[in-house]
Parts: C-alpha cells; structure tokens; sequence
C-alpha cells in the first residue's frame, strides 16, 4: 500500500516511514496542498494512494457519493485528534502505527474502497 498524508500531518511522518521502506509522501511534498478535499482523494485514487486525513466530515460525504456513483478510492485512513493529536511529539507515535498498517496490509489496492481509523 502507498499512502498521502493530508496538510494536517508533519511531512517527517512521511519521511520516517520512507526510511523503513514505505512508499509514503505528504501533499506538500507532491505540491498538492492547496487542492481541494474531492480533487485530491481522485488524484491520490488515481495514484493509488491511500489517503491520511483527519478531515473526518467532509471526506465521509465525498466517499458517500462516490460509493452511489459507484466510484473506488483507494482507501482513507482517519484519525481523529482525541486519539491522535497533530503534535510534534506524536511523529514517532504516528509513524509506529502506520508502520504497522502499511506492513499489514502489503497490497498496492489493499485499502481501495475502504476506511480504516487509526
């Protein structure tokens, strides 16, 4: 599996789970942090790339209307910042999870049409 992580993330999230062999990057490391929530799940969709967001709300509404037009992404993982505040001393924290995500679900679609909290 291959992941984006949405603006809300420290891209040295990315870049530690690159140097355990992840296939990871941040929006702002592909240049994509100004687009809006639906161009981006499409671009990381057509990427696929699983998608990191805490933007709970508006992604469920985006993927409900996908799922009527019978439109895939390729996955989202949710976090919420009661479990898992954007913090700088939660980088490890969020690496060790998606780590052990990424390594479990080894597929490149692994994820497609599913959400996955962490």
């Amino acid at each position: 599996m291959r992941l984006t992580l949405d603006h809300h993330y420290s891209p040295l999230i990315a870049v530690g789970l690159r140097d355990r062999g992840h296939d990871v990057r941040a929006v702002s490391e592909l240049g994509w942090q100004l687009e809006d929530d639906e161009p981006l799940l499409a671009r990381c969709s057509a990427e696929d790339l699983a998608l990191v967001t805490n933007n709970v709300v508006d992604f469920a509404v985006i993927i409900q209307r996908w799922a009527d037009e019978s439109r895939v992404h390729a996955g989202l993982i949710f976090t919420s910042d009661a479990r898992w505040p954007r913090r700088r001393d939660m980088i490890g924290r969020f690496v060790d999870a998606l780590d052990t995500l990424l390594t479990g679900n080894p597929g490149t679609r692994s994820l497609a049409g599913r959400i996955h909290w962490l």
